[in-house]
C-alpha cells in the first residue's frame, strides 16, 4: 500500500512527505486495520509537517481525520466487524488507568498518543488504529463529508463547551477557518448570537451570510460584551483582542495546540473574575457526542478534495490560505470521478 511519509519536517514550500511503498499489515491485539478512503487535512497536519510541534517519531504519515471501511480485526476486538465504516480522529489512545483517564479526561493523560504524531495516519491507503478509538460515522455524512468533523469538529465542539457558552449566549469566535465553520453550526443550532472577528473581509461576509449579527477584525470591539469567546488562529495577540470583548465572568477558549506567544497585556482586561482557557485535545465522549449532535442538526462541512499524490499541494495551499473549506486527500481506490458531491 502507498502511504506518504515525514521523515524531516521544514518549510512545506518545498515538499516534505514523499512516497513509500509498504506491505499490507495485520491489525495487533486489540486494533483494527483500515483502508483509508478520505482524510481531511488540517493545521495541525501543517505544524507537525514544518516542525512547529515537535516531532515525537521520524518517518512518521501524518493525518488524523481519516474515514474508510474495516479491513481486518486483531484478537480481541469486539464490536467491529469487516467493512464497517469507520472514522480515526487525533486521540489515538491513553492509558486508561490515570487519575486524569478515570475522571473522563483521557484528553490530559500523560500518556496519551495522538493520530499522525505517535503513530502512523491517514495520509496512506490503509492504516491501523486501536478499536477502541474508532468512531462509527453517522449515514448522514458521504466520507469526505464527515472526515472534517473528525478534527476540527470535535475540537470546537470541546472549545465551546471549556467556554461556557449558554443556549441563547453571545459568543464570539475569532478566526473562521474550517473548524470555526463548524463550531458556528453548533452554536447557531443553540440559539447563540454570533460575532465573528477575522481579518478576512471575505470571511466576514461569509459569517455574515451564515447567521452572525456582527463580523469585523481582529482590532475591532463588538457592539457588545461577549459570554463567551472561542480564538481559532494560532497567534497570541488574538487571544488578547478577545479578552477585550469579553464581559465580566466570561470564558475566552483557546482552540489551538500550538500558540507563537502570548504578549503581555494590562491585568485590567483580566480583572472581574475573567478567564483564559486552553483547549487540549478531545476525549471520546466529545467525538461520540459531536457526531450524533453533527447529523441532527445537520452540520454542513465545505469540502475542497486532492488526490492523495497531491498531499505536499495540499499542505503548502493551506498555510497560503487559499484552501476553501477543508482539504481533503482522496484515495486511489476511493477515486470514483465524484465524492461527497464534488469533483475529484
Amino acid at each position: 500500500m502507498r502511504a506518504y511519509e515525514l521523515s524531516r519536517p521544514g518549510p512545506v514550500e518545498v515538499p516534505r512527505l514523499h512516497a513509500a511503498d509498504r506491505l499490507d499489515f495485520e491489525p495487533a491485539a486489540g486494533e483494527v486495520s483500515i483502508d483509508v478512503a478520505v482524510c481531511a487535512v488540517c493545521r495541525t497536519d501543517l505544524q507537525i509537517v514544518e516542525g512547529d510541534l515537535t516531532a515525537r517519531r521520524l518517518p512518521i504519515v501524518p493525518g488524523h481525520q481519516a474515514v474508510g471501511r474495516v479491513r481486518a480485526i486483531g484478537p480481541g476486538v469486539e464490536g467491529w466487524q469487516p467493512g464497517d465504516r469507520v472514522g480515526v480522529a487525533w486521540l489515538g489512545g491513553a492509558c486508561g488507568s490515570c487519575p486524569r483517564c478515570d475522571e473522563g479526561l483521557e484528553n490530559l493523560c500523560e500518556q496519551a498518543k495522538f493520530t499522525g504524531w505517535d503513530r502512523d495516519g491517514g495520509f496512506a491507503e490503509s492504516m491501523s488504529a486501536r478499536a477502541d478509538y474508532v468512531y462509527r460515522i453517522p449515514p448522514a455524512f458521504s466520507d469526505a463529508e464527515a472526515a472534517p468533523l473528525l478534527c476540527g469538529g470535535i475540537i470546537g465542539y470541546r472549545s465551546l463547551r471549556i467556554a461556557g457558552i449558554e443556549p441563547g449566549g453571545r459568543l464570539g469566535l475569532y478566526g473562521f477557518g474550517a473548524s470555526a465553520l463548524l463550531a458556528l453550526q453548533v452554536a447557531r443550532h443553540w440559539g447563540c448570537e454570533l460575532f465573528v472577528a477575522t481579518r478576512s473581509r471575505a470571511e466576514q461576509a461569509r459569517a455574515l451570510e451564515m447567521g452572525a449579527v456582527w463580523a469585523g477584525s481582529y482590532h475591532e470591539q463588538p457592539p457588545v460584551a461577549l459570554d463567551a469567546v472561542v480564538t481559532f488562529a494560532p497567534v497570541g495577540f488574538v487571544a488578547i483582542e478577545a479578552l477585550k470583548a469579553l464581559r465580566p465572568g466570561g470564558t475566552v477558549a483557546i482552540n489551538a495546540i500550538h500558540l507563537d506567544t502570548v504578549p503581555e497585556f494590562p491585568y485590567e482586561l483580566l480583572w472581574m473574575e475573567r478567564g483564559i482557557r486552553s483547549v487540549a485535545n478531545f476525549s471520546r465522549r466529545d467525538a461520540e457526542e459531536f457526531l450524533r449532535l453533527a447529523a441532527e442538526i445537520p452540520i454542513t462541512t465545505v469540502v475542497d478534495p486532492y488526490p492523495l499524490a497531491d498531499v505536499n499541494v495540499a499542505l503548502r495551499r493551506l498555510k497560503t490560505g487559499e484552501v476553501e473549506g477543508a482539504a481533503v486527500l482522496v484515495t486511489k481506490q476511493h477515486r470514483s470521478g465524484r465524492i461527497g458531491g464534488l469533483p475529484v
